[in-house]
């Protein structure tokens, strides 16, 4: 099934370009196909393509911005989504159980199984001339709960910050790589925390990865869990909504984790 979800989005990205933008991205949703190759002189700005998907819940789903090339790319990326979802729930159950809680307590706190939030981003870095001059995309935390991501088995480009150092991820063939988003980081009151990465292009390959974003439910105010907080650890971050806090991000773009460590700020200079 990996190989396969590989497969059909190569496939997809390989189609003319005048077949690519029957499905372009819609403003509203962010759903479908977009493009954000350039380089300006001085700046450094991302290099690659993306589609993205709402999967769950079922009200933003939307047959119509899925593609239909190549043929076997929906029924693939159905049975895919729904594949990486179940995982997505083992995992919360064994996160919770890490933190000492209850197996199926972090997964309330998202608005249990039927009401977390799924979403596909399927990302393309074609070859760039000058790889120098560009990102394949900007450093940031993920925003939501979870993302897994099917890397490419071949070409390096992802790497983490780790003790202020950039690390390259060397990919793992048929393997998941996992990143903590910032929404658990609040939930556990920065028990687990969200991972810095960004990618870096390449002059000589082309690079695809698959990303499935497991979300919390995006109306429910999110705030550390009760019994992650005490007196020795207080709260470090004020409720806030996912739709609240992805407007949030939207409007200042990727800038690390400075976004959620600007929360965090607030929350405990208003608790001061």
């Amino acid at each position: 099934l990996l190989r396969r979800a590989r497969a059909v989005w190569r496939g997809f990205f390989r189609q003319p370009m005048e077949v690519k933008q029957r499905y372009a991205n819609s403003p509203a949703t962010y759903e479908g196909y977009g493009s954000r190759l350039g380089v300006e002189k001085g700046a450094i700005l991302d290099w690659g393509d993306y589609y993205f998907l709402h999967v769950r819940p079922p009200h933003l789903f939307d047959p119509d911005k899925w593609p239909h090339l190549p043929p076997e790319l929906r029924e693939t990326t159905e049975e895919y989504s729904r594949e990486v979802a179940a995982l997505c729930g083992r995992l919360m159950t064994a996160m919770s159980l890490g933190l000492g809680a209850g197996a199926s307590r972090l997964q309330e706190a998202f608005g249990g199984a039927e009401g977390a939030g799924v979403c596909v981003r399927v990302n393309y870095y074609p070859r760039c001339p000058q790889p120098e001059l560009t990102l394949g995309l900007s450093s940031h935390s993920d925003p939501g709960g979870m993302t897994v991501l099917l890397a490419d088995e071949r070409v390096r480009g992802l790497q983490v910050r780790r003790r202020g150092a950039w690390v390259t991820v060397d990919p793992v063939p048929d393997a998941f790589i996992v990143n903590v988003g910032d929404q658990i980081q609040v939930l556990t009151n920065a028990t687990y925390r969200s991972v810095e990465h960004r990618v870096m292009v390449n002059a000589a390959e082309e690079r695809l990865s698959v990303a499935l974003f497991y979300n919390p439910r995006s109306d429910l105010p999110l705030a550390p869990m009760p019994e992650l907080v005490s007196p020795d650890r207080p709260s470090l971050y004020k409720p806030m909504t996912f739709d609240e806090y992805r407007l949030y991000i939207r409007r200042k773009g990727p800038r690390g984790k400075s976004q959620v460590e600007s929360i965090e700020a607030t929350a405990i200079g208003a608790a001061r």
